[in-house]
């Protein structure tokens, strides 16, 4: 298998401002990696740019969650079901230890919809499009054995199906890995500056390297928009429509040993019937998300807003009464930014489709929406439209597996560990595990990351600040309190030795994380009204 070696900035920005490229994907979340990975395979020569961090925008702030969508079956969208409960199942297959099948429990109440029977029915179909046998029924007493807490009045039962979990910045950067060992060529923090035209279409890209400050034009056959919420600025120009509703769903996240679960639940809240989960992730346990129309600043993170997070609260106190859990109880929030494809004015924001849309403008190949589940899909559709520029170049789907296996590693470390770092790594675990030293071969407290995964993201994945370390390439600042600030001077020691920053560059590196943290992940300021919004 291809040994990781260590790629300096420079070497690989000559690469790509000296070369012409077959392909331009620009986008780095799951949408533009999945495009890399189906072109690599298929000999196309690719390159990925992403103007912020890999994994920067909603592919690190989703719900964490790979689900054939059970709600999408009562709307009537059986096609988007079915894919996504395939791809669902594929996805544990090809990377386990990334993917984990959790199981999720609704709870039926006396005069409230739905009841068993309706969801009973809504199982069993979803169960037969996904070709497995997997619900469950409960009656009330058997469930709050397992959810201790829950509020009970009323209750006739609860009804369980499985779906699944990932961390989604660890898959985005497994799905660049694959890409990039078949070919293709990805750099983070470069920036689209503008569309090359010649005889009336795209011929290339103008770009523009935030860390060096270098820029170059390079030519292309296609280009591939793959911005997601960020979509409507590349094609505005060309097309002259904005089709992309930007909506924010925002969660949080409770401290260690604050209301643990071991499998997820669905509960409707009780301000406006919308549902909510509440799950357990990566030792903690994680609540939501909204579905709001996001006006903001799309070049700004998005945040969480007071309402939103008294509005979470609010649910999950009603569905455990006796836990009473406030803002004291929560480590971090995030909130993720849904590129969904507007169908018109006026409809509701939870009602708007979750499909993909693909347009090709004079070269320009936009894609945009869809769900995290379904982004092998996404992007065979996005290489189809694209084809016409590569004659030759097959864009049907292969069913070929996104992840090459791991194979066997001989090691004495327990199954579920190794499991784990097969999950994250992938190809690379051998060599990960080989380049790793005993003393850093160990979890941070209170967390399953081991200090090892620091170094290997140090040295191997482009981490250009210490937020992409800490947010994207392991998940510290969601899981500790002020986002791990008591590690930062073990992290330090990391940094300095991989990446060669000074005191000076250290400084400057944690007091731009403490202030991204205390932003978008922390815990907003109290609500000056008690109004709450969905």
């Amino acid at each position: 298998m291809t040994e990781r070696i260590r790629l300096e900035r420079a070497d690989t920005w000559q690469k790509v401002a000296q070369e012409d490229w077959d392909l331009v994907v620009i986008g780095g979340g799951i949408t533009g990696a999945g495009v890399a990975r189906e072109a690599a395979r298929r000999g196309i020569k690719t390159l990925l740019i992403e103007q912020r961090d890999y994994a920067w925008g909603t592919s690190s702030r989703s719900s964490k969650m790979v689900h054939g969508g059970l709600r999408y079956i009562a709307q009537g969208d059986i096609k988007l079901t079915w894919h996504s409960l395939a791809e669902r199942e594929r996805l544990l297959i090809e990377a386990p230890g990334l993917v984990t099948r959790m199981g999720y429990w609704f709870a039926h109440y006396r005069r409230a919809f739905p009841g068993r029977f309706v969801f009973g029915i809504l199982l069993r179909f979803y169960d037969m499009l996904a070709g497995v046998r997997d619900r469950q029924f409960l009656k009330p007493k058997d469930f709050l054995e397992r959810v201790p807490g829950y509020q009970g009045a009323n209750l006739t039962g609860a009804s369980r199906y499985t779906d699944a979990l990932v961390d989604d910045s660890r898959l985005v950067m497994r799905v660049l890995d694959e890409a990039c060992a078949d070919g293709a060529l990805a750099l983070n923090y470069v920036k689209a500056d503008s569309l090359i035209m010649e005889s009336g279409r795209v011929s290339g890209i103008n770009l523009h390297d935030e860390v060096t400050g270098s820029k170059a034009g390079i030519k292309a056959k296609a280009v591939i928009n793959a911005t997601g919420a960020w979509a409507d600025r590349l094609r505005e120009a060309l097309a002259g429509e904005r089709k992309v509703r930007p909506q924010r769903g925002s969660h949080v996240v409770l401290m260690p040993g604050r209301l643990p679960m071991a499998e997820a639940v669905i509960f409707m809240h009780p301000h406006d019937q919308r549902p909510l989960f509440i799950y357990p992730w990566e030792g903690r346990t994680v609540i939501g998300t909204t579905d709001l129309d996001h006006r903001d600043d799309l070049d700004v993170e998005a945040t969480i807003t007071s309402l939103e997070f008294d509005y979470i609260l609010q649910g999950i106190n009603a569905q455990f009464p006796h836990e009473k859990i406030t803002r004291d109880d929560v480590v971090a929030t995030f909130s993720g930014v849904r590129p969904i494809v507007a169908s018109g004015v006026g409809v509701n924001p939870s009602a708007e489709r979750r499909d993909h849309s693909v347009w090709d403008d004079a070269g320009l190949i936009t894609v945009t929406g869809g769900k995290l589940t379904t982004f092998r899909l996404i992007a065979l559709d996005a290489l189809h439209a694209a084809s016409r520029y590569f004659p030759g170049i097959n864009a049907v789907d292969t069913k070929a597996a996104v992840f090459r296996p791991v194979g066997v590693i001989e090691t004495k470390w327990p199954v579920s560990d190794l499991m784990r770092l097969k999950g994250r790594f992938g190809f690379y675990a051998s060599q990960f595990l080989k380049e790793s030293v005993p003393t850093e071969m160990k979890a941070i407290p209170q967390l399953e990351t081991l200090w090892s995964e620091l170094r290997w993201a140090a040295r191997y994945e482009q981490v250009q600040h210490l937020d992409d370390l800490l947010l994207r390439r392991t998940r510290i600042g969601l899981l500790m309190p002020e986002g791990g600030s008591e590690l930062l001077p073990q992290v330090r020691i990391v940094c300095q030795a991989e990446l060669g920053w000074d005191d000076s560059r250290w400084s400057a590196e944690e007091e731009r994380y403490r202030d991204i943290w205390h932003k978008y992940y922390g815990v907003p300021a109290t609500a000056s009204a008690h109004t709450v919004a969905a």
